[in-house]
């Protein structure tokens, strides 16, 4: 069985990175249509987080490569 080069290896974590940072790009767009649309509020934290906070009630802090539910 052949091994998988260096450079393949290489170009599946560039790919992998991009495909993350095109993920994160569409759902910080819907999370900005919320906002837009009035159903959500974003604000900066006092230590720099952003903090999501819908109508209905829930609290979210959006970290750089997670969303946690806080509320």
């Amino acid at each position: 069985m052949a091994r998988s080069s260096t450079a393949a290896a290489d170009s599946q974590v560039a790919n992998g990175t991009a495909v993350r940072e095109d993920a994160k790009a569409l759902v910080m767009a819907a999370i900005g249509m919320l906002v837009e649309n009035g159903k959500a509020e974003w604000s900066r934290t006092a230590t720099g987080e952003i903090e999501l906070r819908l109508v209905s009630g829930e609290v979210f802090v959006l970290g750089e490569a997670s969303v946690t539910r806080v509320v």
